[in-house]
Formats: structure tokens, sequence, C-alpha cells
């Protein structure tokens, strides 16, 4: 087999661990996915929801809708009451659910949100859950051990002319209140937040503005402790990454894989360098070590946590600009730390949303098909399709 940083990667003979996908209905909408928190979401009555976003000419959506895997099918929520993409979606632990931020207004330089919404699963509507002290799109969004959320980071437009930003800020849903904390060591966007078994909050890589309509990628991290309120510099990665992957292993110890390693650069040219590499990171020493690489370069793809403890790894695209989806998936073992091939979606796609449902399967769905730039205009898909693992994989 070959792996290249500009082509998908090709399983030749025999596709490891026979798992299988198959389709379920339709989204209501097309739409996609890009900011690493603005995710499909379980809730806790084992239904997925999945909300705003970006649809067809790069306009930001309002539409919402929830996923039931006993019926295999999408019901329309009400509508968000401001359309947003580039935000966060969280569920939350009372069964509702929190989207926040984004951009209201499509491709030109739009300014953030500092508003938020909270989905209510009983009847199917959004209400308002406050104001941030801060507008931001391309944030991060963690549940804390406690039920509050830590928004960190982010940008306040699309295109960073006025900078990413370090500051960061809390949400009570009890009592529905937003409270500003001390900022980040550094300001980022499109990073990754995961939170550690014992409660701390790790932040990984993301970009920084480094003038005008520029950004490149960052390999610092950093620790939220929300008992010290406080947060410090823990190991860097031993690459920059935005746009990547990250998952907390069952032995606490927390994967990441691909993403992009640099950006946009003066004058809107593209410095096209994606990365197959991953690494992981220990919450007790605070270092990365690499682990094997996976079997392509990946960008906007996406990452799920399987039962058996098992990482599988979906679609995702390179050569920013010349997107077309992936196909193949792939599984990373944390035993043997080596990464096999899986059977593929039907759809390729980047930008989605994908999620691990109750029983184990997991669900993908929209996303982006290919980017037709000669039409100002993407190939989405409204698609939805449910991986089993193999029978022992459970």
């Amino acid at each position: 087999m070959t792996r290249s940083s500009t082509k998908e990667f090709q399983a030749s003979g025999r596709v490891a661990d026979g798992g299988t996908w198959t389709p379920a209905k339709n989204l209501p909408v097309a739409v996609n996915w890009q900011s690493p928190d603005e995710n499909a979401v379980l809730l806790t009555d084992g239904r997925v929801l999945v909300a705003g976003g970006e649809g067809a000419k790069f306009a930001s959506v309002s539409a919402g809708a929830v996923f039931d895997p006993v019926a295999r099918a999408w019901t329309s929520t009400g509508p968000l009451a401001q359309v947003r993409a580039g935000h966060s979606l969280t569920a939350l632990a009372d069964g509702t659910a929190l989207a926040v931020g984004g951009f209201p207004t499509p491709r030109v330089s739009p300014a953030g949100s500092a508003t938020a919404e909270r989905y209510n699963p009983t009847d199917g509507t959004w209400e308002p859950a406050g104001t941030m002290t801060v507008a931001r799109t391309a944030h991060s969004a963690t549940r804390l051990a406690d039920g509050r959320v830590l928004v960190a980071g982010g940008r306040a437009d699309r295109s960073s002319t006025t900078g990413t930003s370090a500051s960061a800020e809390i949400y009570d849903p009890d009592a529905e209140t937003w409270t500003s904390i001390a900022p980040m060591n550094d300001a980022r966007a499109a990073h990754q937040a995961v939170l550690l078994r014992d409660g701390r909050v790790l932040v990984i890589g993301g970009t920084a503005n480094v003038g005008g309509a520029g950004y490149t990628g960052l390999a610092f991290c950093e620790i939220y402790d929300p008992v010290a309120d406080a947060w410090r510099p823990t190991g860097s990665m031993a690459r920059p990454r935005f746009d990547n992957t990250a998952t907390v292993l069952r032995d606490g110890t927390v994967l990441v894989t691909g993403g992009g390693s640099s950006g946009w650069i003066a004058g809107w040219v593209f410095n096209a360098h994606h990365d197959w590499t991953t690494e992981r990171y220990n919450p007790v020493t605070g270092a990365w070590t690499r682990e094997s690489d996976l079997s392509c370069a990946r960008l906007f793809h996406r990452a799920v946590l399987l039962p058996d403890g098992r990482v599988l790894v979906i679609g995702g695209a390179n050569a920013f600009g010349l997107l077309t989806g992936y196909r193949s998936a792939e599984l990373y073992d944390p035993r043997t730390r080596k990464w096999h091939p899986v059977t593929g979606t039907a759809t390729g796609r980047w930008g989605f949303g994908a999620v691990a449902l109750d029983d184990g399967r997991v669900l993908v769905t929209g996303g982006v098909e290919h980017i037709d730039w000669s039409a100002d205009d993407w190939e989405l898909t409204a698609s939805t399709e449910i991986y089993t693992p193999a029978e022992g994989e459970q």
C-alpha cells in the first residue's frame, strides 16, 4: 500500500476487521460542519442532534434535526433563532444542548456572534442562553465534569483579520449565566479541547493570526484546571496542527491525528501542507510521543472511540482548495499502536458529523463531497451512513 499527502489511500488486498456501512435516511438539508466542536452530538436519550452549519453557496443555516437510531431517520427541529456556522454544539447533562457563537453570514469576512441558544428536546425548540462577553467562531466548547461548559479561543470573524483570541468563559446551565475567566496563555482558533479523566481540560494546537488574513498552525498546548481556575502550559506536539482530531483513550491518554500544519499566508497564498502523522499525550508526564502514521494525510476528518477502545478515523480530505472527500476509513489499536484499513463509506466526505451511538455503532452524516470553485459552490451531501463494527469489535 502507498501513502500520499495528495491522494487518498487505497487499500490493496484484504480489508481488515470487516465492519459494515449501511445507509440511513438523509438529512432534511444538505449541510457541512467544519469547526472542531460544530459536530453532531449524542443526547442523553440516545438520539443525535445537528444544528446550523454551512449550506449551499457557503451560506450559514438555521436548520436543525434529530436522528432516531431505532427508526434510522431524521426529524427536523425548530430552527435556531440565528443562522450560524463555525459555532459549537455541546450536549448538556440534563438532555438539552448548547449552540454558541459562529458567524451568521456567508463568505466574506462576516463578524462572529456572541449569542448562545439552548435546545429543548421535549418540544424541539431553541431558547436564548445568554450572551458571551466576546463574539467568536472556530472556538472550543468543553463540558466540564460539573456540567458547566468551558468556551475558549476562536476568532471574531471568519477571515482572522481581527486576530485570534485567548479569552475564555464558562457557561453555567443551572444559573444560565456566562462568566469570564483568565485567558489562555496562547491565542488560538480551530483548536481541539478535551476533558481529561482528572477533570482538567487539555487544549491542543490550532491556528494563530500572522498579520492581515494570514494564519499558521500551532504546536503549543495548555491545561485548564477548573478547581484552581487557572491555565498552565504543557508539552508541545512535535508538529503544529489545526482541524485535526483529538480522542481521549480508555487509559486516559489522548490521540491526535492529521490536520493542517500551516495555512494561509499574506496575500491569500496557501501553503498546502497537511498531515498524516499522529501523536499521543500522556497527562501524567505532560509529554507527547509519536505514534504510527495514518495511511494518508487527512484534514476535516473525524475520529470516534469504539467500545473496545480502538479509534475509527473516517473521511476527510487534503489539498485545501482542491478538496474531494475521502471514502476511506481506518482503525487505530492502542495496544499495538498500529493502524489498519476498514471498509470505507459509500460517499466520500469532509467537514461532516460523526458520533458514537449508545449501541456501539457509529453514525456519519452530511459534509462536503467536493468543492467546485468554478461554480463558486460546493457539492454537499445529505446522506447518512451507519458503521457496525465486526463481531468482537463491540
